[in-house]
């Protein structure tokens, strides 16, 4: 099993709209792949993040369901009409193989 864990630090006064385009951007990937995101927020540190995960059975997986977003218009329309929400490399991605 792989956890693949996306991070990223939300832009001053965009709490809102970053937490809405997360749950926006979660729900069209979960429709188009059938895989469940969730979302997540820290209790400690620095509180102006978000983090999506989703399990992957393995790697190929990971690496095929990436390449097809990466092709698709409408998730590059929605990543892109979100990126005032976050600030600019700040966005940090951590892969965990699950025993």
């Amino acid at each position: 099993m792989i956890n693949f864990q996306r991070t990223g630090s939300i832009a001053p006064g965009k709490a809102i709209p970053a937490m809405l385009f997360a749950r926006e951007v979660a729900a069209y990937i979960k429709g188009k792949t059938g895989l469940e995101i969730r979302i997540g927020t820290p209790i400690g540190g620095n509180p102006n993040r978000i983090t999506w995960f989703v399990q992957y059975d393995n790697l190929a997986i990971l690496e095929d369901t990436q390449a097809k977003l990466m092709l698709d218009q409408k998730y590059m329309e929605l990543i892109a009409k979100s990126a005032d929400n976050f600030i600019p490399g700040s966005m940090h991605d951590e892969i965990w193989r699950l025993p």
